[in-house]
C-alpha cells in the first residue's frame, strides 16, 4: 500500500459544468446548422469529441474490473443506458438535468431513509474498497461488544506502518484503550492498527472476525461484497460494489454512536498522544456533510462513502476507483439534492441502542 497522499481541491460546480458542457458554446458559435448537428450527435448517444471524453466515461460498463468480475447495474441492459450510469432508472422528470459525468469506475446515490437508488453507475461491479472496509468492521464491533469495554492492545502501529506502509493510529502493545477510542482511531485517521486491535478484542483473531464481517454483509442482503481482513489492505479476495458499500454506510448511520464518530473532526483518546484527526475532507468542503469514510490504495484508487443533509433530506453517495474523489462526490450530492426527487417518505427516527436520540461519545 502506498503512503502517498493526494491534495484534493474542490472546484466550484460551475467548473464541473464547464468541463462537461464546454463544447456546447462552441457548437453555438458555429451557427444554427452546426448546433443541430451537435444536438443530433448528443441524442444519438455520442459525446464531445475531446480527449477528456475517455476520462469522463471511465466508469462505463466496459471498463475492466481489477478483479475481473462485474455485474451490470440495474437498468434495461442497453449499452447507451449503461454508459449514462443507469439513466433508465432515473425518473422522467430528472432527466432534464442528467447526473454528472464523473471519473469513478462505479458509483451509487441513495436516498437514506428507505435506501432507494436515485442513480447508479456500474453499481454492481466488484471492486477493491480500500479502507471503506472499516465501515463493516465498525458495524461488527458495535454489534458484538459494549462500547465501554477496555482493550489491551497487542498490535504495534509502528511495526505495521513500517511493514505495510499503511495508515495507523499509533497504538503499541500493552496500551489499554477503550473500544470507543479505537473506533475513533480507526474511522478518523483510518488506523489499520486500531482495526486489528478491535478485531482481536472481539473475536480473538482477525480470521474469526472476518467471518462476522461477511455474515453481516449477508444479513443485509449484500451479494457483491467479500471481506478478507478488517482494515482494507489490498487482497485478491477482498471486494465490494458501489451499491453494497453505500448500503453499509447507510447501516452505519443508523447507529447514533457511529454516526457521531464519523462526523467528528478531531478526538482526544485516553492516552498521552496527540488527538486523532479526521481524514475526510468532505466535512470541511461540503455544507451539511455527515461523513462517512475515505479510502485509498494503489489498486483501489480513491474511494469514498459520503453522506450529507440538506433541508431535512439525507443522501448517501459512494464512489469506487475515482481519480478525483471529492469532485465526483460533491457533483453527485449536488445533483441528488437539486435534481432528484425523494423516493422515500418521511425519515423515521434513527434506531438507538440507548433508546433514541444521539449519544455523544466521550
Amino acid at each position: 500500500m502506498s503512503k502517498r497522499r493526494y491534495v484534493y481541491t474542490y472546484s466550484p460546480r460551475r467548473g464541473l459544468v464547464q468541463r462537461r458542457r464546454g463544447w456546447r458554446p462552441l457548437a453555438m458559435a458555429l451557427g444554427g446548422g452546426a448546433a443541430l448537428v451537435g444536438a443530433w450527435f448528443v441524442f444519438a448517444g455520442g459525446g464531445p469529441p475531446s480527449d477528456d471524453s475517455a476520462t469522463l466515461h471511465s466508469g462505463a460498463t466496459t471498463a475492466p474490473s481489477p478483479l475481473g468480475q462485474s455485474r451490470s447495474p440495474s437498468n434495461d441492459g442497453s449499452d447507451s443506458d449503461s454508459l449514462q450510469g443507469g439513466a433508465a432508472d432515473v425518473p422522467t422528470d430528472v432527466r432534464d438535468e442528467a447526473p454528472p459525468l464523473i471519473t469513478a469506475l462505479a458509483a451509487a446515490v441513495i436516498d437514506q431513509p428507505c435506501g432507494a437508488v436515485l442513480h447508479e453507475l456500474n453499481s454492481g461491479m466488484r471492486l477493491p474498497p480500500a479502507s471503506l472496509t472499516k465501515i463493516a468492521t465498525a458495524l461488527v464491533v458495535v454489534d458484538q461488544v459494549d462500547l465501554a469495554e477496555t482493550v489491551t492492545v497487542k498490535v504495534s502501529g509502528s511495526e505495521l506502518s513500517a511493514s505495510t506502509d499503511a495508515t495507523v493510529m499509533g497504538i503499541e502493545p500493552g496500551q489499554r484503550l477503550g473500544v470507543v477510542d479505537l473506533l475513533y482511531g480507526m474511522l478518523l485517521p483510518s488506523g489499520n492498527d486500531a482495526a486489528i486491535a478491535l478485531a482481536q478484542h472481539v473475536s480473538g483473531s482477525e480470521t474469526v472476525f472476518v467471518e462476522l464481517m461477511n455474515d453481516k454483509a449477508a444479513q443485509l442482503g449484500l451479494s457483491d461484497t467479500q471481506f478478507t481482513n478488517p482494515h482494507g489492505l489490498d487482497d485478491p479476495g477482498l471486494y465490494t460494489s458501489a451499491y453494497d458499500i453505500a448500503m453499509l454506510g447507510r447501516e452505519l448511520l443508523r447507529d447514533p454512536a457511529l454516526a457521531y464518530i464519523v462526523r467528528t473532526q478531531s478526538y482526544q483518546p485516553a492516552w498521552d498522544g496527540l488527538p486523532v484527526q479526521n481524514h475526510n475532507l468532505l466535512l470541511s468542503l461540503y455544507p451539511g456533510a455527515l461523513g462517512v469514510k475515505t479510502g485509498y490504495t494503489d489498486l483501489a484508487g480513491q474511494t469514498l462513502v459520503a453522506a450529507a443533509e440538506r433541508n431535512g433530506r439525507r443522501i448517501i453517495v459512494s464512489v469506487l476507483g475515482s481519480q478525483d474523489v471529492y469532485v465526483d462526490v460533491i457533483a453527485l450530492l449536488d445533483w441528488g439534492f437539486e435534481s432528484a426527487p425523494s423516493l422515500c417518505g418521511a425519515s423515521p427516527p434513527a434506531a438507538s441502542r440507548w433508546g433514541g436520540g444521539e449519544r455523544p461519545i466521550e
